[in-house]
């Protein structure tokens, strides 16, 4: 059997424009494919966002869209130079040993942003993903 290629997760909005902006021109995210009524934003490689227009409203609960990088605090000085209202600041969790802030897309989904750490070590997780390592 082959591996897996890619990973996507879609989500239901309301307003595919406002979200589009938002991951698009707010966050900086690429638009990697329009299909009407859906739009996939890549993430990172083999990894996307997708948003689905539907007339009923999102439900955010309990959702947690996860965008990981190296520098936390660099991001969050761009998002608030976008103009991007943050929910909560950038702040050290010492019980995962990260660094998170977060703040809330148009459909109210919680978006956060960490860099993930495994334990025991100072390998970021996205580097281990990438080597394959555990």
């Amino acid at each position: 059997m082959s591996a897996l290629d890619v990973q996507i997760v879609f989500l239901v909005t309301r307003d595919l424009e406002a979200t589009t902006r938002f991951y698009v021109d707010g966050l900086g995210l690429s638009l990697a494919l329009g299909q009407g009524t859906c739009r996939i934003t890549r993430v990172a490689p083999g990894a996307f966002s997708g948003f689905c227009r539907r007339d009923a409203a999102p439900n955010p609960d309990g959702v947690i869209v996860t965008l990981v990088t190296e520098d936390v605090d660099g991001w969050f000085d761009r998002l608030r130079t976008r103009g991007i209202a943050i929910e909560k600041a950038p702040a050290h969790h010492p019980a995962y040993r990260i660094c998170h802030g977060f703040l809330r897309d148009p459909n109210g989904y919680l978006v956060e942003i960490p860099a993930l750490r495994r334990s025991g070590v100072e390998e970021p997780l996205a580097v281990a993903a990438s080597t394959g390592h555990p």
